[in-house]
């Protein structure tokens, strides 16, 4: 075992999961007394709160005004498949995937909707697939910052201003800390869980005009369940987008103190000062690890190129050579050890990286996290890295 010395400085605050992510500074159950509990969430009060955690998005984001928002269940993942499943059809389709979620996409579009005209655009982990190649006359899913992979897209204009499908955009990690071009997006997806460090359960779906246009004047040819539906049938033929459900009035029963929750994070951002302040956040944390990077040998960015670098989910992989010199299993289990000794210390929590990605270590960099901690906690990289990598050596 390493006789480095322990480091004197710990995290105040060690979580840096990627999701459910770190709450903001200063929250406490105390800020959450306006919960509407007890209540149904169709009664004024709670319809208000709804409504409430609506226009609060729409203020700390700048959602155009001729945008709907409304709050969907089963977090991200359920709204990109609302979107999915009630538009997806007329069109030939695109999916750029460069990570899991990517990936997942790629699977309910081309196993269970079982779509026939699909091309996927993709990539290794930590690299950005080709995506010169998004045609305007499809319908496109992306994922603007992959979570599992570390790795954004810079902005944007690969897509056309004069497109005629529909962009279906997985931003739930990009939110609140990258600059969302409104413009290029038709149906964006988030959960509460990822950078404002809500609570888990419940997502957010953003349309624009083209989509609603899209969901009234299509019909999916296969079942549709209630969960999904977000248009009703018109007395004289074709279908209207149900309004009420962006005004408050959510398909199935939300957790009220979960909303309240989302509504503590969002007047927190405004009192920072809305979407810039929080931008500056993750950018100075992403800045700090970038400090260490660029003096430590053992490690480096998953996504090496900075233009397309994440600054909320920083995934890390180990270049050692006593470490990139064993086998797939061997580095795997290395850096299984390497989130264990963090975590066994208290000052890096769930910092492993995802499942499906490569062997390394992913810290949550979004604004809730403060800098501070991410400076504190990068001595214990170094740390964690030589008390494991001390086990490879005889003794």
């Amino acid at each position: 075992m390493t006789t480095l010395a322990k480091p004197a400085m710990r995290p105040a605050r060690p979580e840096f999961s990627s999701g459910p992510c770190a709450k903001r500074p200063g929250w406490s159950l105390q800020n959450l007394q306006s919960a509407v509990l007890g209540r149904s969430h169709r009664s004024k009060i709670g319809k208000a709160r709804l409504k409430d955690a609506i226009d609060r998005t729409r203020e700390v984001l700048g959602v155009p005004a001729d945008y709907l928002i409304g709050i969907m269940p089963a977090s991200d993942t359920g709204a990109v498949e609302m979107a999915m499943w009630s538009m997806l059809g007329p069109k030939p389709i695109q999916i750029v995937a460069f990570e899991s979620f990517g990936k997942d996409w790629v699977t309910d579009v081309t196993k269970q909707l079982k779509l026939p005209d699909v091309e996927v655009l993709d990539a290794p982990y930590g690299q950005l697939p080709d995506v010169s190649k998004v045609r305007p006359d499809a319908d496109l899913i992306f994922t603007w910052n992959g979570t599992t992979s570390g790795v954004k897209v810079a902005n944007a204009d690969f897509i056309s201003a004069d497109r005629e499908g529909i962009v279906i955009c997985d931003a739930t990690s990009a939110v609140f800390a990258q600059d969302l071009q409104w413009d290029k997006l038709d149906a964006v997806t988030f959960s509460w869980q990822k950078v404002m460090g809500g609570e888990a359960a419940h997502g957010m779906l953003i349309l624009s005009p083209r989509a609603v246009a899209r969901l009234e004047s299509y019909t999916p040819p296969w079942p549709m369940p209630k969960i999904f539906r977000m248009t009703k049938a018109k007395k004289e033929g074709g279908n209207s987008v149900a309004l009420d459900i962006f005004e408050g009035a959510t398909i199935n029963t939300p957790s009220m103190l979960c909303v309240e929750d989302y509504i503590d994070a969002l007047k927190w951002a405004a009192s920072l000062g809305g979407l810039g302040a929080l931008k500056r956040r993750a950018d100075a944390n992403l800045g700090a690890l970038e400090t260490w990077v660029a003096k430590t040998a053992w490690v480096e960015f998953l996504a090496e190129d900075k233009s397309i670098r994440s600054n909320t989910s920083v995934c890390l992989k180990v270049v050692d050579p006593r470490v990139t010199g064993l086998t797939s299993d061997g580095q795997a289990d290395f850096a299984k050890k390497l989130a264990a000794a963090l975590e066994k210390e208290g000052v890096a929590l769930d910092a492993g990286g995802y499942r499906d990605a490569p062997p390394g270590l992913r810290l949550w960099c979004g604004a809730t996290v403060e800098t501070a901690d991410v400076e504190a906690v990068t001595p214990w990289l170094d740390w964690a890295f030589e008390a494991v990598v001390s086990e490879l050596q005889p003794a």
